[in-house]
């Protein structure tokens, strides 16, 4: 089906950004390295197997409770090549600015960037910079690609997991979404909600000295349901979620129930889902825990033998219903 009309609910990271990506994008793009549609592109040049990525961040506000704009692009770059095996080596970074945005705002974003890529251990290399009229950009975008580098036998892909493997998640869901929501609204929600935008390179490393992970994706648009989803299209197998394991701090889930919003669909910018075989749980569950930002890794679900692409959630009653991709626009401007 040809596209209409782009919706807000393109840009969700649920089915209809699907649809775009599928209907427009790859009919005009297609080649082997985009076909995959993962977090990053592999991209081999001579010898060395190159892993490429670049995301664009509309978030509003600019500024909430545990980062900001420009903590968030160099992290979800930073992840989108760590989960792919890849040790991030250069970023880039473009702005759109709109006239009379704030200098001392523009100036505490860069600061925040830079400290985000330093604790990555990773530098912002090049960038541009363009200014619209008043009222044409919403104050700031900012786009980021990443470049890094993929060490020799090192292949992580969604297409390879198999019946049986562990799905782990390696930390509290929901909390970037609601701390966004919060500050935008207003809400005064109280029990110190944060984001959790973090660079996860460094858990990642630690956590691929274990053989036996076969796949991991970053938890952004779309939350973990549609992750699964996505990952279960790859590989044709169910998967399988339970309920009373997945992790969500108890003021997150209080928010969530109050607005009327399924943890399991709010973006995240620090929490990946890992994929591996059942024997290498124990040694993945105790890497991540290891580092700050997987304390709370937890073994949320399994992979079935069933050859059909879908989500099964094992609820807290016993039953079971079938998750969804993320349908149109949960949160705008979250990410």
């Amino acid at each position: 089906m040809a596209l209409a009309k782009v919706v807000l609910g393109h840009g969700s990271g649920g089915r209809l950004s699907r649809d775009l990506v599928e209907q427009v994008f790859l009919k005009s793009f297609s080649n082997p390295s985009l076909k995959p549609l993962e977090d990053s592109a592999e991209v081999k040049v001579g010898g060395v197997t190159l892993a490429f990525t670049t995301d664009s961040y509309v978030v509003t506000p600019v500024e909430f409770p545990g980062a900001d704009i420009g903590r968030v692009a160099v992290c979800g770059t930073v992840n989108d090549l760590a989960v792919k095996g890849a040790r991030p080596a250069a970023l880039s970074a473009g702005f759109i600015l709109e006239e009379g945005f704030p200098g001392d705002l523009l100036l505490r974003i860069t600061r925040s960037m830079r400290r985000a890529a330093d604790e990555a251990g990773v530098s912002i290399v090049t960038g541009d910079t363009k200014v619209v009229e008043r009222g044409k950009a919403d104050g700031i975008f900012i786009n980021t690609a990443g470049v890094g580098l993929i060490p020799k036998g090192r292949c992580l892909t969604s297409s390879a997991v198999k019946p049986g493997d562990v799905i782990i998640v390696s930390g509290n869901l929901a909390d970037h979404g609601v701390a966004v929501m919060n500050a935008r609204d207003r809400l005064g929600l109280q029990g110190g909600i944060k984001s959790d935008a973090a660079p996860l390179n460094g858990m990642i490393e630690g956590l691929l000295r274990a053989p036996g992970v076969r796949a991991m994706r970053d938890i952004t648009r779309g939350g973990l349901a549609t992750v699964l989803n996505e990952v279960s299209g790859a590989c044709g197998l169910t998967a399988e979620l339970e309920e009373n394991s997945v992790p969500v701090s108890p003021a997150s889930r209080n928010a969530c129930a109050l607005l009327g919003l399924d943890p399991l669909y709010v973006a995240n910018e620090g929490k990946i889902a890992v994929f591996c075989a059942p024997s290498a749980a124990p040694r993945a569950l105790q890497a991540l825990r290891a580092h700050r930002y997987g304390r709370n890794a937890v073994v949320v679900g399994r992979m079935l033998k069933e050859k059909k692409p879908q989500v099964r959630l094992v609820t807290a009653i016993g039953g079971a219903r079938v998750l969804l991709m993320l349908e149109g626009e949960q949160l705008p401007r979250i990410c």
